[in-house]
């Protein structure tokens, strides 16, 4: 078989064109690099849109559950303003209300003479299963060992 170009063909052809039958390796190369370049360009974007989350995460904001959630619905419905609140509050820092609160409850607990902490919890327990109706060998009990002893 003897291979004629046909006389209106130019007599050098470039590289790229290829023979019937044979692979063609621009297509193959372009072909690759569009399926890296898409990888690449979608890791971009989802590194970028963690962005808020990662920097709440990392500085142990309070916050961080509600950037996280803003994160996520800026990505699923695409409203961009979710993803400014959430880098806007991911870059605020919120005042700390809870330790000065505990303080000031632990020092009103001290100062009604109630055990501080968890203790509080167990006597307002106790407090309200004495306070329940006792039966008759329950208030028999309850005087013997009120009977102050002579020792």
């Amino acid at each position: 078989m003897n291979e004629q170009l046909h006389p209106a063909a130019p007599h050098h052809l470039p590289a790229f064109i290829t023979a019937p039958g044979d692979t063609d390796i621009l297509m193959v190369i372009i072909g690759v690099f569009l399926v890296g370049s898409i990888l690449m360009v979608g890791n971009l974007y989802l590194h970028l849109h963690t962005l808020p989350e990662r920097m709440a995460h990392k500085s142990q904001k309070l916050q961080f559950e509600i950037v996280a959630v803003l994160g996520l619905l800026a990505l699923f419905t695409h409203i961009h303003l979710f993803w400014v609140i959430g880098l806007l509050l991911a870059m605020v820092d919120l005042p700390d209300f809870g330790t000065p609160l505990g303080r000031i409850a632990g020092s009103v607990e001290k100062i009604a003479g109630v055990p501080p902490g968890d203790e509080a919890v167990e006597v307002a327990s106790r407090d309200s299963t004495h306070a329940a109706p006792q039966g008759p060998d329950t208030e028999a009990d309850t005087a013997k060992s009120e009977v102050p002893s002579h020792a």
